[in-house]
């Protein structure tokens, strides 16, 4: 899924248009669930902008394959790249799919 800016502002905007949903909808159910939202802060927080697979696993109560799961439906969102090295998968964010959807959330009202 590539992301663009173009026509997508806020949605305080105006609408989004049905392709526009279609695109985005995804990033945000991704982050619905508590383990890949955790993931995702752990991955752009990460020293050095990127973290193996490996110092992820240990962080939470669940097996590698479900830890694997969960980085990839972050990926096929288009939330977060990975690089294989070896036997180990290193995983780094994508900065520009959190500045759109930081930008869809914008409304403009001071916080």
């Amino acid at each position: 899924m590539g992301i663009s800016s173009s026509g997508g502002g806020s949605l305080t905007r105006e609408p989004l248009d049905s392709a526009q949903a279609d695109a985005f909808a995804p990033m945000f159910k991704a982050l619905g669930d508590p383990v890949r939202l955790r993931l995702l802060s752990m991955i752009a927080s990460a020293r050095g902008g990127e973290v193996c697979v490996c110092d992820l696993t240990g962080e939470f109560h669940l097996t590698g394959p479900t830890i694997s799961h969960h980085l990839k439906v972050l990926r096929e969102a288009g939330l977060v790249d990975s690089d294989r090295r070896g036997t180990w998968v290193y995983y780094r964010m994508i900065p520009a799919a959190l500045a759109v959807m930081g930008t869809l959330l914008e409304t403009g009202l001071p916080v």
